[in-house]
């Protein structure tokens, strides 16, 4: 038995050996350099993304001009780092009211507040001498809707913080007074308040803290990408089976691939919002919130159909898992954390479409706080009306590549009918001659012009799979 043998197709493993390894190595090289590349991307957005927290804004007003408020500041000189949300203090003329403090915060201008009420140092006094008192001093305010992992992480945590360290401050400004003064061995009540001074009341502009809110902006950003590459593959592969670029023209072929991509998005778009309603726990929202978000992720879906819809047309097949798996990932690490957490480059994430879907959808949920309509809804139509423009011309190079497949399949068909079979009664040698000639130049012909068939054909209907069960009309 030999080592090798002869493959029908001609020539042996050991002659194709090299081109068979330079091809796999070639693969294996590009293919990890691909995954490789966009997890580099992906991770760079979270590279020491803590040693940034100082760009998150945080508002402070102090109505109090006392004690309790000069200790606000005190614990923000004591925990001011790079880690740690900058702190801004606004004067009380800007922000004449509480209301004025959350509509900043509503407006998207900083990620949280914190303001001492007006009398908190007396109304504190007033705790320690009797053990009667308002003993609020604070109230903070943050939108768990915005980015909820991150604002829980970077900015409640840190309020959390202000307010600790703000009794240690106090402490250090007033203790002695307050040891000097307060019937602390007397009064029960006005050992308490010693005890804990500083109080705070929180305004949680929308409160969310069920399970699936890490999931939002993260896995729900990329998987209507997915979602349109797998109906596009399915739909090409409806059309192959059907011949549709064949016996309907372009126009046609693009009016009913309109429809359907419409259609399809309408309802992918609406399970999509089913499915965050179904698992939102206790999350305060309702019907009108829900179909806001449901004509939201619809535009997104129909953008990334369009989009694949072009990439599918154009990108030769080996090179678009390249393109789909890039495009998925560019635009969740655009919503997967705050610009302000991630290095400078990743900002041009802005013009990408997931970016934009998820400050719409936060505006939604927040109950229109965190407006960034002005720049999320032009950039989102910008890609829309784009696609829409292009897309017709990848239906007609669809529609001509087929027509192409089809004319080199019909004349491969005619050039095997037309084959003129060798006489019977020649002689054998000169038969076997005519034979191995005849095969030697149809042959090859034959396998070029059937490549050039199919490749025409992955052209017009590529990538795509058969339905199952569906048979498909036969040529």
């Amino acid at each position: 038995m030999t080592a090798t043998s002869a493959s029908p197709a001609g020539g042996s493993f050991k002659d194709m050996r090299k081109s068979f390894l330079i091809a796999l190595g070639i693969s294996f090289a590009l293919l990890q350099l691909l995954f490789l590349g966009n997890m580099c991307y992906l991770y760079g957005t979270q590279y020491r993304d803590s040693t940034r927290f100082h760009r998150l804004k945080m508002l402070y007003v102090d109505y109090d001009g006392d004690v309790v408020g000069q200790s606000v500041v005190d614990a923000y000189g004591i925990l001011r780092n790079d880690e740690f949300p900058s702190l801004i203090q606004s004067p009380a003329s800007e922000y004449p009211t509480p209301k004025d403090v959350k509509a900043a915060v509503c407006k998207g201008d900083y990620w949280g507040a914190v303001y001492a009420h007006p009398g908190a140092s007396s109304n504190l006094s007033a705790a320690l001498a009797t053990g009667n008192g308002n003993r609020t001093s604070l109230t903070y305010i943050w939108n768990g809707a915005r980015y909820p992992a991150f604002s829980q992480s970077a900015i409640y945590s840190s309020i959390m913080s202000l307010v600790q360290v703000t009794k240690s401050a106090y402490y250090s400004r007033n203790a002695s007074n307050v040891l000097a003064t307060a019937p602390l061995s007397k009064n029960p009540a006005s050992l308490q308040a010693f005890l804990d001074p500083i109080q705070a009341t929180e305004i949680n502009i929308k409160v969310t803290e069920q399970g699936g809110r890490v999931l939002y902006n993260t896995v729900s950003m990329v998987m209507p990408i997915i979602q349109q590459f797998f109906f596009m593959m399915a739909l090409n592969g409806i059309s192959a089976q059907f011949h549709l670029y064949t016996k309907l023209g372009p126009k046609r072929n693009g009016l009913l691939r309109m429809c359907v991509s419409l259609a399809y998005t309408f309802i992918g778009s609406l399970c999509m919002a089913g499915y965050i309603w179904a698992y939102r726990e206790s999350w305060d929202v309702n019907s009108n919130q829900f179909v806001l978000s449901w004509m939201s992720v619809w535009l997104y879906m129909h953008i990334n159909f369009l989009i694949v819809d072009i990439l599918t047309a154009f990108i030769p097949m080996q090179f678009l898992p390249f393109c789909i798996l890039t495009w998925a990932i560019i635009n969740v690490a655009s919503t997967i954390s705050p610009f302000e957490l991630s290095p400078g480059f990743y900002r041009w994430g802005y013009a990408l479409p997931a970016h934009e879907l998820y400050q719409v959808l936060v505006q939604i949920w927040s109950d229109g706080c965190e407006d960034q309509l002005y720049r999320a809804l032009p950039i989102m139509f910008s890609w829309w009306i784009a696609c829409l423009a292009i897309v017709p011309f990848a239906m007609t190079h669809r529609c001509k590549a087929a027509v192409a497949a089809e004319q080199a399949a019909s004349n491969l068909s005619f050039e095997n009918k037309t084959t003129v079979s060798l006489p019977e009664n020649t002689d054998r040698d000169a038969t076997l001659h005519s034979r191995q000639s005849s095969t030697r130049e149809i042959v090859p012909q034959g396998r070029r012009q059937t490549a050039e068939s199919i490749r025409l054909e992955h052209v017009a209907y590529g990538p795509s799979y058969p339905t199952p069960g569906v048979r498909g009309d036969e040529p």
